[in-house]
């Protein structure tokens, strides 16, 4: 490394030189990205003078200002960079950014997923310097050190990074998530590989911590000091950390009679990460019950409660705690809701073409209800959540009964149920009827009287949107039957049904086709006629996926509008079977078929769809 320079750094209240007064500096005209090496810097131009990002973006009209407003609210609200907050909104995707900012400011673009950077190119800037200001360096020649950025107009970064290391600062530019991705892969413990567990619980002694027996009295204040044992709070830190970084959606701690183990689940599938010994049982419990604010001295009885962590400067993350006494001990289950992952745009949710239109027109009606069902955890919050986004306008009173609230909307109100004191679904929405609304979300239609309100409220004037647990869309209409609502306010008040499952996604990095036999295709449901050039496609597991061959999950539908042939069907006294054949032959989708589509995409596997459906 070049030697720094001696001069003193700016203070905090110094102002920054103008880039007028800067040096200028020089940046490469075009990298060659190779696999295996750390890219060859070509030619070098001048670069232009920098402004910041926002300023260009609304110079050159790619956004509009008040696009730009709603981007620095999001901002405010959720953090994150105006790139990925425009990401996320829908106003520019991140690739098309990529390419704007290396067009605008004549600074090439890489692919980092594609580069392997030498140990010794790494250590020149420390971890926290990069995570703050978004930068990993990629080259170095002579006395330049090439950096990624995903903000080229960061000039304050490379101020920082100019003064740590003496070199001078050629810039690249490349997407937040590969450069995110990059941190992953390179700064975090084990290489990317996850954190090395072993060499932390080896870190503690065989007598600092002792198993306390169901039978023994408990010392709080032992217990309580033990949790807070450096070993201990590092342990659970790393594995609430690394359950984030790994996409789970659930954490399981569970303890049994000879075992006690920890298990993430990943893209809907639960995957057993480490067992730490017997001995940590009561300390790791005790840990997360203090977290979560719970009585650890409660050991008897269930208890719920939530955790809240913010990782960096932009990241925030719940957690939401249940403890559930077993015959070995308690067990832990967390949820995990990572806000910055959210995806609440229904184009991008998985909808075919004509499913997204019904749904739309039908959460578009002045009044009904639209339903949404499906077992646990596949995806119904998310789906209402979209929905409720496209409808949240200043000109609409939205309210939201929901337990527990895990999504915080701005300009929706929301409420907690809490059962212990009365306040349940039914006793929500009679309240909400005071309260002049447009829009009502219903968590859950679970007895007779909230489904008797909901559709009193939706026969009124209202649109009300909530869920059932049911397997299919057909068999919702026998459930509200099922709970005492007659069949002409069934057909009266609802406008659609909507089925859903989540399927995993392949991975993008180890994508390939594999055989499959015709028959295969035919037992799945796929007409003869096109099974002869139906392509199959399957991941065959690398390190982007933790050897999964998945990442990620996208949602397929069934979406049963209730047109006039179906509500006649169901006056009838049609059964869910017959209702489905029906429906079919009016052109509704099936899970089944519209899980064939995603395959047929390229998107999901046989085994997937074979997974989350069964044959119509």
């Amino acid at each position: 490394m070049a030697d720094i320079p001696q001069k003193p750094r700016p203070g905090a209240g110094d102002e920054p030189p103008s880039p007028d007064t800067r040096q200028q500096r020089q940046v490469p005209a075009r990298i060659y990205e190779q696999k295996g090496g750390a890219p060859a810097v070509a030619d070098v131009a001048s670069r232009k003078e920098r402004r910041s990002l926002g300023e260009i973006l609304l110079r050159e009209k790619v956004i509009s200002p008040a696009q730009y407003s709603e981007a620095q609210r999001s901002i405010q609200h959720r953090g994150g960079s105006l790139g990925s907050a425009l990401a996320t909104l829908g106003y520019m995707q991140e690739n098309q950014l990529v390419s704007f900012l290396s067009s605008n400011y004549g600074v090439p673009a890489v692919n980092l997923d594609e580069i392997d950077i030498p140990p010794d190119i790494l250590n020149l800037i420390p971890k926290e310097v990069a995570e703050r200001h978004k930068v990993i360096p990629i080259n170095k020649q002579g006395s330049s050190l090439i950096v990624a950025m995903s903000d080229p107009s960061n000039i304050y970064a490379m101020d920082d990074i100019k003064f740590l290391t003496g070199y001078n600062v050629e810039v690249v530019v490349a997407p937040e998530t590969t450069i995110n991705r990059a941190f992953d892969r390179y700064y975090e413990e084990g290489g990317g590989q996850g954190p090395d567990y072993q060499a932390i619980l080896e870190s503690f002694e065989e007598d600092s911590v002792d198993v306390v027996n169901d039978e023994d009295r408990v010392d709080i204040d032992e217990l309580e000091k033990s949790s807070k044992e450096a070993p201990v709070v590092r342990l659970v830190n790393l594995v609430l950390v690394d359950a984030v970084k790994r996409g789970a959606s659930d954490i399981h701690i569970e303890p049994y009679e000879k075992d006690f183990r920890i298990r993430y689940r990943v893209d809907g599938v639960l995957y057993e990460v480490m067992r730490p010994p017997q001995r940590l049982r009561n300390a790791i419990t005790s840990r997360l019950k203090i977290m979560a604010d719970l009585d650890i001295a409660e050991r008897r009885l269930p208890q719920d409660g939530r955790i809240k962590l913010v990782m960096g400067k932009e990241k925030e993350v719940d957690f939401r705690v249940s403890v559930l006494p077993t015959l070995h001990g308690e067990k832990v289950v967390m949820r995990i809701l990572d806000k910055s992952a959210l995806q609440l745009d229904l184009t991008k949710l998985g909808f075919l073409e004509d499913q997204l239109r019904y749904f739309r027109n039908a959460i578009h009606e002045p009044w009904g209800m639209v339903l949404v069902t499906g077992p646990t955890g596949s995806g119904k919050s998310t789906t209402l959540y979209s929905a409720l986004m496209e409808l949240n306008k200043t000109s609409e009173n939205i309210s939201t009964a929901e337990d527990p609230v895990e999504i915080t909307v701005e300009g929706i109100n929301q409420v907690q149920m809490q059962e212990a004191i009365g306040l349940n679904f039914a006793a929500a929405l009679r309240s909400f009827l005071r309260q002049d609304p447009d829009i009502i979300m219903v968590g859950e239609i679970r007895d007779f009287e909230t489904a008797e309100i909901a559709i009193k409220a939706a026969l009124t004037g209202h649109m009300v949107l909530s869920t059932l647990h049911t397997n299919d869309a057909p068999s919702s209409v026998n459930r509200l039957l099922n709970m005492g609502i007659e069949p002409f306010l069934v057909t009266s008040a609802v406008n659609l049904i909507l089925a859903q499952r989540l399927v995993r996604r392949i991975c993008p990095d180890c994508k390939a086709e594999v055989p499959v036999t015709p028959q295969e295709l035919l037992n799945l449901g796929i007409p003869e006629s096109e099974a002869a050039d139906f392509k199959v496609f399957k991941g065959a597991g690398c390190r982007t996926c933790g050897d999964t061959g998945y990442k990620g999950r996208r949602a397929i539908y069934e979406v049963m509008p209730l047109a006039d042939d179906i509500k006649e069907f169901i006056l009838q006294g049609y059964s869910a079977i017959e209702l489905k054949r029906e429906a079919v032959k009016l052109g509704m989708t099936t899970l089944r078929a519209a899980g064939i589509a995603k395959i047929r995409e390229g998107m999901t596997t046989v085994e997937e769809v074979l997974r989350v459906t069964r044959r119509d």
